[in-house]
């Protein structure tokens, strides 16, 4: 019993120097101006307004901090309030979202701030719980605003988090599987004192010094503690299992144009990838190349579609979906469902980065 005391002691000891040295590194990077300069961040020792908590982390879901910010910015000037996105048209806030990507977290914007409007009169709650309940907020992002926006006692994890964990500890778990033991390890470290700006720092941490390779050890102020460094190669871990191969996908995309010049379009379903996004119509993505005969069964209207040169490529996270083109006009669009858009208005309307490509494809721009 005397053993295990004195453990508990230790590991009590060793979390509050971590935290400390954390905060310390934190507040110096602030008074020499050297630390991250975040659109959406407030000095040390402040709260920061729960909206732009939320909108910072939505819009940081895969993707970097360099391509987020002028989108965040971009938000606030035109919503500068959670209402004012609540109250917006959904066209309007995919419009705004164009070329970020992930269409569902622009989804998921616009009706979780609804809901908060409704519900909790603008405010966001408070609790870590509560906020997990509305759409788009999962574990990560309710421990991010309840920490930074609510100073409350959260365990923020992200991939820098992660990696500093498994460095600190030494850990040889390859990730994902690892991800239990990490976020366990981290929560022991959360102090109770400053926990939002705990947060930050941690994750800075692992973004300008506990960096993938050429970790900077000289100028991490937990070095001492870190176990990989101690090893002697800090820049293996964390460990991950091997990647499955992901195979392409592929579809044929119908440019359809009427006399007057105008081209049709239409809008994906709300839900899956790129869920109420303006498209060329196209087949579904299988996995194996349409042929022509098979494909023209999804065309918006029976024609004489002839093959376009060339293929449109386009990455997303965990696959490729390479487009072939055919093209037919006509003089009539009765009972043709979609919208009609000149290529004066194509910027009118909230387009993927992949239909952008295909509209350049197809109209030789």
């Amino acid at each position: 019993m005397l053993a295990l005391c004195m453990a508990g002691k230790k590991r009590q000891r060793l979390s509050q120097t971590i935290s400390s040295n954390l905060l310390n590194w934190y507040d110096h990077q602030w008074r020499n101006q050297n630390w991250r300069d975040l659109p959406w961040r407030e000095p040390p020792k402040t709260r920061a307004d729960p909206y732009r908590v939320w909108l910072s982390e939505v819009m940081l879901q895969q993707t970097t901090v360099s391509t987020a910010a002028p989108y965040y910015r971009n938000f606030l000037s035109r919503w500068p309030r959670l209402s004012d996105v609540a109250l917006a048209p959904l066209e309007d806030i995919l419009h705004a979202w164009q070329g970020l990507g992930y269409y569902a977290r622009a989804r998921n914007l616009h009706a979780c701030a609804r809901e908060v409007l409704k519900k909790y009169n603008g405010q966001f709650p408070n609790s870590e719980e509560a906020l997990r309940k509305l759409p788009g907020i999962g574990a990560y992002t309710a421990a991010a605003i309840a920490a930074i926006a609510f100073d409350q006692n959260a365990n923020v994890i992200d991939g820098n988090v992660e990696r500093v964990m498994s460095r600190l500890f030494l850990i040889e778990t390859a990730l994902p599987s690892a991800k239990s033991e990490l976020a366990k390890l981290a929560a022991s470290l959360v102090p109770e004192r400053r926990p939002g700006d705990y947060a930050q720092a941690l994750m800075d941490l692992g973004a300008t010094v506990c960096t993938p390779r050429r970790a900077q050890c000289q100028l991490c102020p937990i070095k001492a503690q870190c176990r990989a460094r101690i090893d002697g190669n800090p820049e293996r871990l964390p460990l991950r299992s091997p990647r499955r191969r992901n195979h392409p996908r592929y579809g044929i995309a119908f440019w359809l144009s009427r006399s007057d010049g105008s081209v049709l379009l239409r809008r994906r379903p709300n839900k899956g990838l790129l869920g109420g996004m303006i498209e060329v119509p196209s087949t579904p993505w299988s996995e194996e190349p349409w042929m022509l005969d098979r494909a023209v069964a999804y065309a918006p209207v029976t024609a004489y579609w002839q093959r376009l040169n060339g293929v449109v490529s386009h990455h997303f996270s965990h696959f490729t979906v390479n487009f072939e083109l055919v093209s037919a006009s006509i003089d009539s669009d009765s009972n043709i469902d979609g919208l009609w858009v000149s290529s004066a208005d194509f910027t009118n309307h909230a387009l993927p980065t992949l239909t952008k490509k295909i509209i350049a494809h197809s109209s030789g721009k």
